[in-house]
């Protein structure tokens, strides 16, 4: 391994002392209430995006959301009911140029009991603030090196940028093992007898305004997967242009130089200390 100098290390320490931002002070809160509970916040709205959404709330109802002055108020329901009132919202959102991207799959929010309050389309996410899942992969080798794959610049999100072996969004019927598997063969094409020796390795919080996209609210589950030297990855979906295999010190370096997208730069700068740490 090519040892990484102290400063580098201490770049990438900072770096992960900040992958959870707290929404900017003009951002107006999402609460959902229940009952009598106090009102818990899940999610914020960019102020590009309230007028709008005041004009077309006073105009036409919705089930269990209403406008207040302060907040963006949701009141609990039944999950089917829940999601058929958001997804009405999302669509108003969409037609007003405010949900690009839609992708006709669902993300599910779930409680601080794992339960599923609601789904909803998820390029809508971001929109909202909603707290969304994704699993990352790393996959390296026993020489310490890493494969990175390239986002397609087709993407609507971070074309042309340095991603992980396998990323993606955890969809409603998924768990974050599921979707692992899934993406590393959809998008790096290793098999599901590789894939099955992926080793869960932690998770990471991501809360970030996006400049005209609205808040960016994501856990991700990360794992980390050993590949045999003469594997070489083939993406399956169109979603990644192609995949470079590099060391960790220029990984490092390319995080640094922005060249990754925010999330797996967070990811591949864990993996890069935990391996630094590992060998002393």
């Amino acid at each position: 391994m090519t040892s990484l100098s102290t400063s580098t290390l201490a770049a990438l320490e900072e770096m992960l002392q900040n992958t959870a931002r707290s929404a900017p002070a003009d951002f107006m809160p999402i609460h959902l209430s229940r009952g009598l509970e106090n009102a818990q916040v899940i999610g914020h709205l960019s102020p590009e995006f309230i007028p709008y959404l005041q004009d077309f709330l006073q105009a036409e109802s919705i089930p269990l959301i209403s406008m207040r002055n302060n907040c963006l108020a949701i009141q609990a329901g039944r999950p089917q009911d829940l999601s058929a009132s958001l997804l009405q919202l999302a669509d108003k959102m969409r037609a007003g140029g405010y949900v690009p991207g839609w992708r006709n799959e669902d993300f599910a929010w779930l409680d601080q009991n794992g339960h599923q309050c609601f789904r909803l389309e998820r390029a809508a996410f971001r929109t909202f603030g909603f707290r969304s899942m994704a699993t990352h992969i790393n996959g390296y080798t026993k020489s310490d090196l890493l494969w990175l794959g390239r986002r397609s610049e087709t993407k609507s999100t971070d074309p042309g940028k340095l991603d992980n072996l396998a990323a993606g969004g955890i969809s409603a019927d998924e768990t974050p093992w599921v979707c692992a598997k899934r993406e590393l063969w959809e998008e790096a094409g290793v098999p599901p007898q590789i894939a099955d020796q992926v080793e869960p390795v932690g998770r990471i919080h991501m809360r970030r305004p996006i400049p005209g996209r609205g808040f960016h609210d994501e856990q991700l589950f990360i794992y980390d997967l050993e590949l045999a030297d003469q594997f070489v990855p083939s993406n399956h979906d169109g979603e990644v242009s192609g995949f470079i295999q590099i060391s960790l010190a220029e990984a490092a370096a390319r995080i640094l130089a922005d060249e990754f997208t925010s999330d797996a730069a967070f990811v591949t700068a864990d993996y890069i200390l935990r391996r630094n740490k590992s060998l002393f």
